[in-house]
């Protein structure tokens, strides 16, 4: 017979150490000549990633020791932070990539005994320095095309960028001036050029403020000459009100790109013709899926042209599957397989197309489909189970009614143990959690952050609250001028249904959530009287100074669209901030800070709990050195966890051991 204890005081073999050691997954994946590479964290190496490499006799080779750190800052949030060739170094590979803590590009020689990482590019003293994304190998032309952002001042926005070709001989190291700039410098922001089949034109996406990528962006093309800058720049697609991630050459010639202007982001190609292209033709219209999603990263890729007019794609609403579309027919033939979710790298050879993937009973896996024979395969990083899978949660995919009988889509997660019942009347506590971003949505994959909690007899709800992507244009924008009101009003709707119909215990209901979902998680404090307490991480708190100087380029706009123009209406920037209605806080929470962050700056979280202070609320908070936008470090996420979980235990009543009793200031 199964014991029967509490909710909330389950023991369970997925402990924090184990959960840290599965957090992040492969990315940035590519291939160099027949070989699979990808970036790979390394939690207990100061939350660095490494670049794997995996042979033809199917070993993963570390190919670059600590303390290199592959990952770019470009935006921020970065971008594919490598690039390879197979003959390059004089018949042996050569891998170019963004180092971490100086954002310099190295070259490295791996198959060269002795060979050391060498840089390609200089440092510069003003503000963040040169940063680099998205690297271009061009060994034809001897050099490499990147994302140039170079600042221009101390200001987190005084700054340009370009397109850049790096020479591979190094002459650029030591000198800024050897730097090729090709073009760009009339837009805010780029992504990397893709380069024709023939060589003979580029192609790139280009927005400016106060426009986000997800708002509008533009499809470039311009002409390659043998020497000096692109000419002929001109536009082929997008606009204002019509958001285009991904551009992309297919073998013929025709120019490939996802775009959002029937309401979803659907494939379209332009076809040579006449010195220029053809009018757009929709490859796969009607199906009201996302085959894209919003480009947070430079060179994220949810598309690859395979030969003969097919497209590996991914697509879903909600989700993410592979599917391989004939652009000819609109036929689209999914990957067989578990995998629910794929990320945004994928790459081909050949008829190989290779992904990173998961599912929710699997951690994100390096997999290989095979288009000839249809098999698909685990390549690398293969997920294993480290405890019994019946202690993972299995999610319930749910659509909730909102205000206005609106739709909210969740995954509910119910407390789940193959050791442990709870008594018979009572109700478990739940844990909504709230997605950053905001305009993002949560994965369908295995989560032992997750597992963590419902392991232990504690529920969880991931909400797409209005705002969020996989559910065409219009879902995403409910948020427009609504951020603050949507998101709160959604996640409540789901905690208030699943206390209504007898799933979750009404006096026993928490909302935790990082960055744009740490500000609604604060915000819902300041405006319900819902939850019984809340785990806010790294979050944006006040948003008349966020607003102003206190966040980086990228997103320093990005109230324009989902408050409003801070000139139309400077009041509601104050009314919205959680920051200016702390008298309203009354429940108890934990708030999680990385000291480092240059994106929601502790700053923020300090004036909170200045003005929090001395006025009763039971409150923690933790700052971590080192610790950025998004926690990395082993050390970090454990003590992020043991933290959150003891302030459920405090709150919800329910007696544990195993974890550093916290304590809660007022």
């Amino acid at each position: 017979m199964v014991p029967t204890g509490p909710y909330g005081t389950w023991p369970s073999p997925i402990g924090p150490g184990l959960a840290a050691a599965r957090d992040g997954h492969p990315d940035h994946l590519g291939t160099v000549g027949a070989e699979v590479w990808w970036t790979a964290p390394r939690p207990a190496e100061d939350g660095r990633r490494t670049l794997v490499r995996l042979r033809a006799d199917g070993r993963e080779e570390t190919v670059l020791p600590a303390p290199w750190n592959v990952r770019s800052r470009v935006m921020e949030y970065g971008g594919h932070p490598w690039a390879g060739d197979p003959l390059a170094a004089g018949g042996r590979p050569l891998v170019v990539f963004v180092h971490f803590p100086d954002q310099r590009l190295y070259a490295f020689e791996p198959d060269t005994p002795g060979a050391r990482p060498r840089p390609l590019t200089p440092l510069s003293a003003v503000g963040g320095g040169l940063r680099w994304a998205d690297p271009q190998l061009h060994p034809d032309r001897g050099e490499v095309w990147c994302v140039l952002e170079e600042f221009t001042g101390e200001g987190p926005a005084e700054l340009r960028r370009v397109i850049a070709a790096v020479p591979l001989d190094g002459s650029a190291a030591e000198d800024r001036s050897a730097v090729r700039e090709l073009g760009g410098d009339g837009h805010r922001f780029l992504t990397a050029p893709q380069r024709s089949p023939d060589g003979r034109r580029a192609a790139w996406i280009a927005w400016d403020h106060p426009r986000m990528p997800w708002d509008g962006t533009r499809v470039l093309v311009a002409d390659v000459p043998a020497e000096g800058p692109f000419t002929g720049v001109r536009q082929v697609a997008g606009g204002d009100r019509e958001s285009v991630p991904q551009v992309a050459w297919a073998d013929d010639g025709s120019l490939v790109y996802a775009s959002d202007a029937g309401g979803w982001w659907e494939l379209r190609s332009l076809r040579p013709g006449n010195g220029g292209f053809g009018p757009p033709r929709e490859l796969c219209p009607g199906r009201e899926e996302e085959f894209a999603g919003p480009l947070w990263t430079l060179g994220s890729a949810w598309f690859r042209p395979l030969a003969g007019g097919m497209i590996a794609t991914l697509h879903g609403r909600g989700a993410a599957v592979l599917g391989i579309l004939d652009s000819e027919t609109g036929e689209l033939v999914d990957a067989p397989g578990p995998w629910t979710e794929w990320s945004p790298t994928l790459a081909v050879s050949g008829d190989r197309v290779i992904g990173v993937a998961a599912s929710p009973r699997s951690g994100h896996e390096v997999v290989e489909l095979d288009t000839r024979t249809g098999h698909a395969r685990v390549l690398g990083s293969p997920h294993d189970d480290p405890v019994d899978p019946a202690y993972y949660p299995e999610p319930q995919l749910r659509t909730f009614t909102g205000p206005g009988d609106r739709d909210v889509h969740a995954r509910v997660y119910p407390p789940h143990s193959p050791d442990r019942t709870a008594p018979g009347e009572e109700l478990p506590p739940f844990v909504v959690r709230v997605h950053g971003g905001p305009t993002g949505r949560a994965p369908l994959a295995l989560d032992l952050g997750i597992a963590y909690f419902t392991s232990r007899g504690i529920g969880v709800a991931e909400v797409d609250y209005g705002g969020s992507t996989g559910y065409g244009r219009a879902y995403r924008e409910r948020l427009r001028g609504q951020w603050g009101v949507v998101d709160v009003e959604d996640c409540a709707a789901v905690a208030r249904a699943l206390a209504e119909e007898g799933t979750a215990d009404p006096a026993r209901l928490a909302i935790r959530g990082g960055s744009a979902g740490g500000w609604t998680a604060a915000a819902s404090l300041a405006t319900t009287d819902l939850y019984a307490c809340a785990t806010v991480l790294y979050p944006v708190l006040d948003l008349e100074t966020w607003s102003e100087d206190e966040t980086h380029d990228f997103e320093s706009h990005y109230l324009h669209s989902l408050v409003g123009p801070r000139s139309e209406d400077p009041a509601r920037y104050r009314e919205r901030s959680p920051a200016h209605h702390t008298d309203r806080v009354t429940a108890p929470f934990l708030l999680l800070q990385g000291l480092d962050d240059a994106v929601c700056p502790p700053a923020q979280s300090e004036r909170f709990l200045a003005r929090i202070a001395g006025r009763g609320v039971p409150h923690a908070y933790l700052a971590f050195a080192g610790e950025g936008h998004g926690f990395r470090r082993a050390d970090t996420l454990v003590r992020a966890l043991e933290a959150e979980l003891a302030l459920y235990a405090q709150v919800f009543g329910a007696a544990r051991s195993d974890v550093p009793p916290l304590e809660l200031d007022t």
